[in-house]
């Protein structure tokens, strides 16, 4: 009963009835344009279940004043950009929402009355959907104006961002190799390091593809199977990167002896990356929007610097 009794107090938070005695509450201004607690209310209704799962009434309640701080500074960003766009004369109208609306809808394969129906699900009306729509095509609208010049990324810009990743990818390589090895006795001097080295080039000097096997039985070693990257300390790894298949490397020392690969085989994971011409445009995509919200964060960095805002306790 007393779970109960807090979740419903924590939902009388939120939706609230209007009564004729109740004042709206403003929670922020913005160069003295308000945002009222109804506001805030309405957008925090979607996200009310996660907030009220949890165990306590202490997290549901730091829960909801976290939601109600994240929706505050969204808001306040919004109307930064809505005092931006009639100063820029950008505007929206319900033609431009009516095709937003028409594309989620066969995007997401409904029916105009199932896609409603899933509105209505997520706690919104078919008008508070359309304003939300509204709103995002005007911070389209005004990013596009102020931000898109910008970003300048050229087929250059793409191309390097390709050859990068196809490195990166050349990069993640398997091992099939065996090894020679060598041990140094415990606690060995540079005196025992040195001799260790130099029976090693010694052996070096002898080995051969076809007589690598028998050298192993002869000296110690074994068969280390298809190795990743990272599997050997990276001083290792990288004599292996030098050598191409069927090649013997020269003594590397490593922690406690020295080891001569002999490489059987690699794999590169790279083989199957898409030619350039095949990715360009989903790299550019790609960089486009990430250079996007850089620019979009800056942004509204500069219109909250030039913005008289305040925010009232919640």
């Amino acid at each position: 009963m007393r779970a109960t009794a807090v979740l419903l107090a924590l939902a009388a938070l939120v939706v609230a009835p209007a009564r004729a005695d109740v004042i709206e509450q403003v929670v922020a201004t913005v160069n003295d344009e308000a945002i009222f607690l109804s506001d805030l209310r309405r957008q925090a209704v979607p996200f009310l279940p996660r907030v009220m799962s949890a165990p306590t009434q202490e997290e549901r309640m730091t829960g909801l004043r976290a939601l109600y701080q994240e929706i505050l500074t969204k808001l306040i960003d919004q109307e930064l950009i809505e005092q931006a766009a009639r100063e820029m004369q950008v505007r929206v109208t319900s033609r431009d929402v009516d095709r937003a609306v028409l594309n989620v809808i066969r995007q997401n394969g409904l029916s105009e009355e199932e896609f409603w129906e899933a509105v209505r699900g997520q706690g919104f009306t078919q008008a508070q959907y359309r304003a939300d729509v509204q709103k995002q095509l005007l911070r389209l609208k005004v990013l596009n104006q102020r931000v898109r010049g910008r970003v300048n990324i050229t087929e250059a810009d793409v191309r390097r961002r390709y050859e990068q990743r196809l490195r990166q990818a050349n990069r993640s390589v398997r091992f099939r190799t065996s090894h020679l090895y060598l041990s140094l006795p415990e606690g060995a001097s540079a005196t025992d390091v040195r001799s260790v080295r130099e029976e090693a080039e010694e052996i070096r000097e002898e080995l051969t593809a076809e007589n690598f096997a028998d050298m192993i039985r002869e000296y110690g070693g074994g068969e280390l199977g298809w190795l990743s990257q990272g599997d050997l300390p990276e001083d290792l790894e990288q004599e292996l990167l030098t050598l191409e298949d069927q090649e013997i490397s020269d003594p590397v020392q490593g922690e406690r002896g020295f080891h001569i690969f002999f490489l059987h085989e690699r794999e590169r994971g790279g083989s199957d990356l898409p030619e350039f011409d095949a990715v360009k445009e989903q790299l550019y995509q790609q960089m486009m929007e990430r250079a996007m919200v850089r620019q979009e964060e800056t942004f509204l960095r500069e219109l909250r610097r030039d913005a008289i805002i305040t925010r009232k306790e919640l």
